[in-house]
C-alpha cells in the first residue's frame, strides 16, 4: 500500500491519500480523542501521538498535529497507523457513519438557505475538499451566513481570507440578501 501525502494551506495539517475509499459519502470530523471513539481508524491515528484532530473525506484523511511536535517526528507514525488500519480489515467507522452535513433551517428564509446550500455544495465544498477540509452551513440570520469549518480549514491561517474574500463575495454576488459570512466553532 502506498499512501501519498499533500500539504494543505494550514501548516498544522497534512492530507493523506490512501489510494482507496475512506468514506462512501460525506465527511466525518474528529476534533478530539473522545470523538474518535466512533472510528477505529481515527482512534488509531490519535494513538500515534501528537495529533489534535482527524478529518475524513471520501478519499482522504487530514490530520492536524499539536503545536508542540514537528511533522518530521509524527508523520511516520501517522502513515503507519493508516497502513495498519487498512491491513487490519476493520471498518473506518463503527456504528453510525458520522457523516457531516448542513444544518437544517426551517423558517421564512427557506428559499435563500436553499440557494446558499446549493452554492456551497457546487462551488465551495469541492474546492476546500482539495485542501483537505470541508465547510458546512450552520445558520442564516438577518443577512449573516454562519459556516462551520472542518479538517484543514479549521484553524487555518488563510481561512478568514477564504471566508471573507472568497465565500462571502460568491454568496453576495448570487444572493443579494447575504450581507456577511461568519465562522462558528
Amino acid at each position: 500500500m502506498f499512501i501519498q501525502t499533500e500539504s494543505t494551506p494550514n501548516p498544522a495539517t497534512l492530507k493523506f491519500l490512501p489510494g482507496q475509499s475512506v468514506l462512501d459519502a460525506g465527511t466525518a470530523d474528529f476534533p478530539s480523542v473522545e470523538a474518535a471513539e466512533k472510528s477505529p481508524l481515527a482512534a488509531r491515528i490519535f494513538a500515534a501521538g501528537g495529533v489534535s484532530g482527524v478529518f475524513f473525506g471520501t478519499d482522504f484523511v487530514t490530520v492536524t498535529k499539536t503545536d508542540d511536535v514537528e511533522w518530521d517526528h509524527i508523520k511516520p507514525a501517522v502513515l503507519g497507523a493508516i497502513m495498519e488500519h487498512y491491513q487490519s480489515g476493520q471498518p473506518v467507522m463503527s456504528g453510525t457513519s458520522g457523516t457531516v452535513d448542513h444544518a437544517v433551517h426551517d423558517g421564512p428564509d427557506g428559499e435563500i438557505v436553499g440557494q446558499i446550500k446549493e452554492l456551497l455544495d457546487t462551488r465551495v465544498r469541492p474546492a476546500v475538499a482539495q485542501d483537505g477540509g470541508d465547510i458546512t452551513f450552520h445558520g442564516f440570520d438577518r443577512g449573516v451566513v454562519y459556516l462551520h469549518m472542518q479538517g484543514a480549514c479549521a484553524g487555518c491561517p488563510s481561512s478568514t481570507l477564504t471566508l471573507k474574500m472568497g465565500i462571502e463575495n460568491l454568496l453576495r454576488h448570487y444572493i443579494p440578501e447575504v450581507v456577511e459570512v461568519r465562522p462558528v466553532a
